[in-house]
Order: C-alpha cells, then structure tokens, then sequence
C-alpha cells in the first residue's frame, strides 16, 4: 500500500486507497476456494514454500533465459506485501523465503490466510477482499457467488489490468479454469477452542459459575494484524 502511495506521489496524482478489513468468517468460501486454486492449490502441503514448484521455475525460467514463471505460494506473497518490495532481485526473493518460514511457523494456516485475503491488491487502489467484493459487485464478500469469486482470484496475477467488473476474454478463461477445479481444494478451518471442564466439587464446596471459550473468530494476541493494518484511533476516555 505504502509503495502505491509512494507511486502515485511520484507521478502528481491523488493516490486511492479503498480498504475494509474482515474477519476470516466474513469471507465467502468461494473465494476461499477460488484463490487457493487460482494462487496456491498446495497450501495445506507445504510449510510456506513449495519446493517442487520453486524447482520447475527455476527450470522453466532457466530454459527460456528470463523470468517467465512463478512459485510464490500464498504466504510468501503475503510476506512480499507486507514486508518487501515487488522487485525481482535474488536477494528481497531469498529475503522472501525466510520470512515466509518464519511466518508458518509463527501463525496458523488460517491467520496467514484471513491476512492475505484483506491485504491483497485488488486493483487500482483497492485492497482485499471486502473492498473489492464491494467495488466490483457491490455485494459484500460473504455473498460472492461462485463465478464472481473466480473472476476476482482470477485477476490477483494483475489486478491493476484485469478488472473483474468487466472481463477480457483472457480473465473469462482463467475464470473457467479456477471453476472447474473449486471442488478440488479446501479451505482452511479455524481450530475449535475446547474448555477444560472443571473437576466435580466435593460435598459442601461452592460450584465454580461456568466460563465461556472464547470465540474461535478471535485471534490470539500473538497473531494480531500487523501494526500497519490496525486502527490508529486513540482509545476512548475512561467513563466518569
């Protein structure tokens, strides 16, 4: 997003910014489904890099002499946009691979993933998933139907080109091929939260009142949203 801004500075023009964040169940499996067919169909295999698609790139682009071909899985993207540049220089991409480990290591499949979903380049200044549900289809992103939701994973390989309100013949074909393989792919699930029962009370002790779990919608302390993704606004006074 900073980049985009620093962009738009360069050039004189106002820069857009269109960003709603949404919890992991506020997004359609539709979606879910279509960008990890679209972007990353091995995500529950790998540990934040696929190494047997990272080989065939090399061998691919290697063979052709250029870079024609990619293998950033869904967390190493997710460690380019928040953290890295969008260069192509072999250090920010060794830069790449690390923090990825480093982020599988540190939060679940559904973290990375409900962050990669509202931080995603969506198209000209708009950015996730919500904020693009809402400009392309004017619908909020728990109601994406499954063709819509297929236009727009198929757009993430350039969503500054490919606008999924209005399909080039390439988008429409890329939109057919993530269709017929949604059924192939699951999402990841949030891990329920299970509460130790408490142990029988003997005779003439006061029973302890029952405690709710938490919401398994809400994330640990450890797997917050970056800082640069959190609300900046001061907190409100104490209450008199």
């Amino acid at each position: 997003m900073e980049l985009r801004a620093e962009e738009a500075a360069s050039e004189g023009r106002t820069v857009r910014h269109v960003h709603v964040w949404v919890p992991y169940s506020r997004i359609s499996q539709n979606l879910k489904r279509a960008v990890l067919v679209a972007e990353d169909d091995a995500f529950w295999e790998h540990e934040g890099v696929d190494l047997e698609q990272l080989e065939q790139s090399v061998r691919i682009n290697w063979e052709q002499g250029k870079a024609v071909r990619g293998a950033s899985t869904i967390t190493q993207q997710l460690a380019k946009n928040l953290y890295l540049s969008p260069s192509r220089n072999p250090l920010r991409k060794l830069r790449e691979l690390i923090i990825a480990r480093r982020l599988e290591a540190a939060l679940s499949k559904v973290r990375i993933f409900e962050i990669y979903l509202n931080v995603i380049e969506w198209g000209d200044g708009i950015w996730g998933a919500e904020a693009a549900s809402r400009s392309y289809f004017g619908v909020p992103a728990s109601a994406l139907s499954r063709e819509q939701a297929a236009l727009l994973a198929g757009a993430i390989i350039n969503p500054r080109v490919l606008n999924p309100a209005r399909p080039t013949p390439r988008l429409i074909r890329r939109q057919r091929i993530v269709l017929s393989r949604m059924g192939q792919v699951t999402p990841p699930v949030p891990v329920p939260i299970v509460t130790p029962q408490p142990e029988p009370a003997e005779e003439g002790e006061p029973v302890p009142e029952p405690s709710l779990a938490p919401s398994s919608e809400e994330p640990p302390p450890a797997e917050e949203p970056p800082a640069e993704l959190r609300s900046t606004e001061p907190p409100a006074p104490p209450a008199n």
